[in-house]
């Protein structure tokens, strides 16, 4: 994995749970709307669409340098408009990117030809 591949990577990791937690928040603000005289929506709702708009951007990234098949491409995408999505998409990347280390770690020391 080259350098460009595992920054765009980093960056979709990194945002993700940040997404994540901004979704939850701003179903709490809905809620709150409804049954309080709290309205934190529109604050919230900008929070989240930028977060999210940053996390569809990474997402393109990311399928494009990782060469990802459309089904873990697919995968990604249907995370991030999921509640706790993020939490699972942030987990799952960064475990992709220890292995890809792993591998590069391998083939430099010789112990594989992958």
């Amino acid at each position: 994995m080259d350098i460009k591949t595992a920054s765009a990577l980093r960056r979709l990791r990194l945002v993700s749970a940040p997404e994540a937690i901004s979704f939850l928040i701003l179903l709490v603000c809905s809620v709150l709307k409804r049954t309080t005289d709290f309205n934190a929506v529109p604050v919230m709702g900008a929070v989240h669409g930028v977060l999210f708009i940053l996390y569809v951007i990474f997402w393109a990234d990311a399928w494009n340098r990782a060469k990802w098949s459309f089904g873990t491409a697919a995968l990604y995408f249907v995370l991030s408009i999921l509640p706790t999505g993020g939490f699972f998409a942030e987990r799952r990347l960064k475990r992709e990117a220890e292995d890809a280390v792993i591998a590069s770690r391998a083939r430099k020391e010789g112990v594989v030809n992958a």
